[in-house]
């Protein structure tokens, strides 16, 4: 009876541990720290950069579309912000390279690298294609990959830093309609837990990230397959509903704390704790559940493997009062 009142009292007491940790500002600050935001010029990716300067970081941001990283780096500057701001394929290891090096050799170093940039097709299967899943890869497991490899010698060299990987929940369960997304998720969700297990010993700490549905506005620059129309249609209404989605500005200032925190592994909002919880406790209901769903998204066919930008889909529902928030964050966000 004795060891049981003593396992229970050390339950708890581990447990309060933990609440009272995640409570209490993290000692770290990302004052002074010279932080890469990848996918920086919109939607998440520059509502992170905002937050570091607002911390105080001097930020460097890339993504592919110029016009679109210069309204960024003007809005930053703006702000007060030391921003470096500079094309970059996150696909390509020259091109990398070259940014890394840029950024070193302007700010001398680098503490913070946030893998942030992402693409998401919603499809049927049938009409998805050996194209998709490549592009998914090279986008969410190798480009990461190719700027943690560019940032760690200068990491190990000062024995520190901060890695985040910004997976999704689709990293830790797969929906119907968006494998080939989900296939690259889960190939960094892999990588990034084993790279943090390997790196702990020279002082770097790495978050894998597992974001649910957040209002980012992202939604018009997605890609639609199959009934495009229908499919965007789904996609809206579910990154627009209140209970189950977080505001983008709420999502980055969250993401940044368990960054600071060091935290292994991040997942919000509780909603999505909670479903994943389940997902991995009952597999099989879980996965019940999903063929359910799947009966009533649209069936192949309309355009089939071409692909149209949520732009580009919209229909009456999609611009209606419903997904008023997910369209203002579109503006507030550069999409």
């Amino acid at each position: 009876m004795r060891k049981r009142t003593l396992l229970k009292l050390a339950t708890v007491a581990a447990g309060g541990y933990i609440v009272a940790k995640r409570m209490l500002p993290p000692g770290y600050t990302y004052a002074g720290k010279v932080a890469i935001v990848t996918g920086g010029s919109r939607g998440l990716g520059l509502e992170l950069a905002r937050n570091l300067v607002l911390s105080g970081a001097h930020v460097a941001i890339c993504a592919r579309d110029e016009a679109e990283l210069e309204v960024a780096r003007e809005e930053l500057e703006a702000r007060g912000a030391d921003v470096y701001a500079a094309a970059c394929d996150v696909t390509e290891r020259s091109d990398v390279e070259r940014f890394v090096g840029d950024v070193v050799s302007r700010f001398g170093r680098v503490d913070v690298l946030i893998n942030n940039a992402g693409i998401i097709a919603a499809s049927p299967t049938e009409c998805l294609t050996e194209d998709d899943y490549d592009r998914s890869l090279a986008t969410h497991l190798y480009g990461p990959m190719y700027f943690i490899e560019a940032v760690l010698p200068h990491m190990k060299a000062r024995r520190q830093g901060r890695i985040a990987n910004i997976a999704s929940i689709g990293g830790k369960l797969s929906p119907p309609h968006i494998l080939s997304y989900t296939a690259g998720k889960f190939a960094l969700v892999g990588y990034s837990e084993g790279l943090g297990v390997e790196l702990a010993k020279d002082g770097i700490r790495v978050t894998t990230v597992c974001p649910g549905l957040m209002r980012t506005g992202s939604m018009i620059n997605a890609e639609f397959k199959g009934q495009h129309r229908k499919e965007y249609g789904w996609f809206a209404a579910g990154a627009s509903i209140p209970v189950v989605t977080i505001d983008s500005t709420e999502a980055a200032r969250r993401i940044l704390d368990a960054v600071a925190r060091g935290r292994r592994e991040y997942i919000f909002p509780i909603f999505w704790k909670i479903v994943v919880t389940g997902h991995e406790l009952f597999r099989d209901t879980s996965l019940a559940v999903m063929e359910q769903m799947n009966k009533l998204f649209p069936t192949p066919g309309g355009i089939g493997p071409e692909s149209r930008l949520g732009r580009d889909s919209e229909s009456a529902f999609t611009r209606s009062a419903f997904t008023q928030a997910n369209r203002e964050a579109a503006v507030r966000n550069n999409e």
